[in-house]
């Protein structure tokens, strides 16, 4: 959308940009090729004053080309990563059917207790480098790269989820709540934000002639990448820790309790966006190879140098099979480990239901005040100049000052009858108040932990 409207955007102003002269000592400045090239014609305008334009007509023309080779890129590079994680994620299918056995059941009774070092996540995660931060960070570091998540860590982290959220012995399926909490994050880092197209014209802006970029320039994705890994794997540890701090006797199986104040800032979603950027970036360095390498040849003033090239498509290809196979996995599994959970809890048919549930609690909320607000009251429609009944006695009602009639006084009795029947009408309204309470909860779930 975004690259669309920037596309749209220079097909308006293509003859007003092309107008805006410069002088020629800073045209000739962060150029990729050591000599400019004289072939583009300039606007008569700027040539008349000795100037050149600030973006000719020739190269908006060719930015509107590598927009959509970006595009491309981006939205193939998207789905590769998510197929490569979703194919790593497919043995967590049989992970959590082992759930529903007898035996898993056995194994994980709550009945039963055990010291915090016998079992298998505490022996995984509490080791001599677990308390050192210098020692954990190299640790978490290194054990991305050999089964980023183990079956011991889902299973964990899948029963303090279930603890926190749910009730006791609940049979939530927790590998389908990943999976279509991993869709609704395929919608965001398939798109394109504004701060990020800003980001990418620095990227070409350090293509300039003499920065040696490909010599650091395709490595800031993956060394991002490898960072957002190791904060992923330290988390882990760190709930393993806080656990282990506040007690050492594990009821059933090892407890983890969900908290954002183990991800960076307090806020899960920061890793969504770094894996945005990440992405984007990288498909931006692979879509500029390929631009211009079809415009201007392998072999150009942009690729002089063959490291130039082998770098470039190295990185490239590292940066997708590793995001995809090893830090994608661990993102879906780690970042429900917050706080709140997420709406994708509930499948689709629930989330309709829910909606049309909210729609007509609106409307009947709506109507209920109307009626209320439109109903005739006995002080508005009396007259100001007739005094109000004493105490005890029922209310006279007058159409007009010289023709009033008032009605005889009734018996005890009666009106005995009318105060029953206004005390029902308030018990009525008393249960039908405590049952709009009520709907806070769905079905013994707190609907209001749901981020």
């Amino acid at each position: 959308m975004l690259l669309g409207f920037i596309s749209l955007l220079l097909t308006v102003g293509e003859k007003t940009i092309a107008n805006i002269c410069i002088p020629k000592s800073v045209g000739e400045t962060f150029l990729p090729c050591s000599e400019p090239s004289n072939g583009e014609e300039e606007e008569a305008k700027c040539e008349a004053q000795g100037k050149v334009s600030l973006l000719s007509r020739e190269g908006a023309r060719e930015l509107h080309y590598l927009i959509f080779v970006l595009a491309f890129f981006h939205s193939l590079s998207c789905v590769l990563t998510f197929s490569l994680g979703m194919a790593k994620m497919r043995r967590w299918e049989s992970w959590e059917a082992e759930t529903r056995t007898l035996e898993y059941q056995f194994s994980n009774d709550p009945r039963r207790f055990l010291l915090m070092h016998q079992t298998s996540f505490a022996r995984r995660h509490l080791r001599f480098w677990s308390e050192h931060r210098f020692l954990r960070w190299p640790a978490c570091f290194l054990r991305q790269f050999y089964a980023s998540v183990y079956k011991v860590d889902y299973l964990t982290l899948r029963h303090g989820f279930i603890t926190a959220h749910f009730a006791e012995g609940s049979n939530f399926d927790f590998q389908k709540y990943i999976k279509r909490a991993l869709e609704k994050d395929f919608a965001v880092v398939v798109g394109i934000s504004l701060w990020m197209w800003i980001f990418s014209m620095f990227f070409i802006f350090f293509h300039a002639h003499g920065l040696y970029n490909y010599f650091w320039l395709p490595f800031i994705p993956l060394l991002m990448l490898l960072l957002v890994g190791t904060q992923l794997q330290g988390i882990i540890t760190k709930m393993c820790l806080d656990s282990h701090d506040k007690s050492q006797v594990v009821r059933g199986t090892f407890l983890v309790r969900p908290s954002d104040h183990f991800f960076i800032f307090g806020w899960p979603k920061l890793l969504l966006h770094l894996i945005h950027f990440i992405l984007f970036q990288n498909s931006f360095q692979l879509a500029f190879f390929t631009w211009t390498w079809y415009k201007f040849g392998l072999r150009s003033c942009f690729h002089r140098k063959t490291e130039d090239i082998v770098i470039r498509l190295a990185m490239g290809v590292l940066v997708q099979i590793l995001c995809g196979y090893v830090t994608l996995p661990l993102y879906a599994l780690v970042t429900q480990m917050g706080s709140s959970m997420k709406k994708s809890v509930f499948p689709e048919n629930v989330v309709e239901g829910l909606n049309r549930w909210r729609a007509n609690a609106r409307k009947n909320v709506a109507l209920k005040s109307k009626y209320t607000s439109a109903r005739p009251s006995v002080d508005a429609s009396s007259s100001p100049d007739t005094a109000s009944p004493p105490p005890g006695t029922c209310p006279s009602f007058s159409l007009d000052a010289s023709y009033s009639k008032k009605f005889d006084r009734p018996s005890d009795s009666e009106c005995l009858a009318v105060e029953i029947k206004d005390e029902e009408k308030e018990i009525r309204v008393s249960r039908e108040t405590g049952e709009d309470q009520k709907r806070g909860s769905f079905g013994g779930f707190d609907v209001r932990k749901i981020s």
